[in-house]
C-alpha cells in the first residue's frame, strides 16, 4: 500500500520561505508524476504543482510561477516544493498527491502571517 507522508510546513513571514517535503513508499515513485495540492476553507483545492516522473517537465499555477519550484530525488523517493517570496494568499493546508490521485499525504499546513 502506498504512502506519502510530508513535511516543512509551519509558520513563515510574507517574503520568507518554506521547503515542504513529501516521502514516497509503498509504490514505484521513480515511474509516477507527482502533484502538490493545496486546500483551504475559503477557495477549496488548487493544484499547485506537477512533475513528470523522470523530472524533464513541470508545471505551476499562474499564482506561484517564479516563487515555487517542484523537484523529486526518485532515488531517494521524495518530492519538494520549495516555495519562495510567499504571500499571506499561499496559506493552506499542502498535500503532496500521486499519478491519478491514488495516493494523498495527510498534509502540511503552511500559514503566512506577520
Amino acid at each position: 500500500q502506498g504512502q506519502l507522508v510530508e513535511s516543512g510546513g509551519g509558520l513563515a513571514q510574507p517574503g520568507g520561505s518554506l521547503r515542504l517535503s513529501c516521502a514516497a513508499s509503498g509504490f514505484p515513485f521513480s515511474s509516477t508524476l507527482m502533484t502538490w495540492a493545496r486546500q483551504t476553507p475559503e477557495k477549496g483545492l488548487e493544484w499547485v504543482s506537477r512533475i513528470k516522473s523522470d523530472g524533464s517537465a513541470t508545471w505551476y499555477v499562474d499564482s506561484v510561477k517564479g516563487r515555487f519550484t517542484i523537484s523529486r530525488d526518485n532515488i531517494k523517493n521524495t518530492l519538494t516544493l520549495q516555495m519562495n517570496s510567499l504571500k499571506p494568499e499561499d496559506t493552506a493546508l499542502y498535500y503532496c498527491v500521486s499519478q491519478s490521485l491514488r495516493y494523498w499525504g495527510q498534509g502540511t499546513p503552511v500559514t503566512i502571517s506577520s
